[in-house]
């Protein structure tokens, strides 16, 4: 009997486990996605919303759904809101992981396509020079796919910075 109520427990903490992990490859797929579609910019938000342990890297992922958000309402305050909210959930990503290129990455794109009058542009040039100086050390191959394209678009990299992500 004992060993019988010992497998449900064991069973049960297990899916309940299994049922919060994340899948990465998903998560950047809606992030991709979430600035031209606003269903998959409430999908990552609610996807990095559900995380049982909330690890700097989906903050930064739910902190980016909810930038991108901004763009997808049309109240004005709606706007802002998201806006703030967002990055001051980025930030606090980054500031309890200041070496994961996810996250600067994530906070690169996010400063180099905000409009100007924002003032969200102060770390462009640093997360900029952190991404080149640590792409190389990369072992994930998905997460390189996942920024190449993106970075190769950016008008922030130059042409040689660009060849050196190969």
């Amino acid at each position: 009997m004992k060993k019988g109520i010992l497998i449900i427990c064991c069973f049960y903490a297990f899916t309940s486990f299994r049922n919060t992990l994340i899948d990465m490859n998903e998560v950047r797929a809606l992030y991709k996605e979430a600035a031209n579609n606003e269903n998959s910019c409430e999908k990552l938000i609610e996807i990095s919303a559900g995380s049982a342990k909330e690890s700097s890297l989906i903050l930064g992922y739910k902190a980016s759904g909810m930038l991108l958000m901004a763009k997808h309402v049309f109240n004005p305050l709606s706007k802002m809101t998201y806006f703030k909210k967002g990055k001051q959930m980025l930030e606090k990503a980054i500031a309890s992981d200041k070496n994961d290129i996810e996250l600067r990455f994530l906070r690169f794109t996010a400063q180099t396509n905000m409009p100007f009058f924002l003032g969200y542009a102060g770390n462009i040039e640093s997360d900029k020079e952190f991404i080149l100086h640590s792409f190389s050390h990369i072992k994930e191959i998905e997460l390189k796919e996942f920024m190449i394209p993106v970075l190769r678009q950016s008008k922030y990299l130059t042409d040689r910075e660009k060849q050196q992500l190969n």
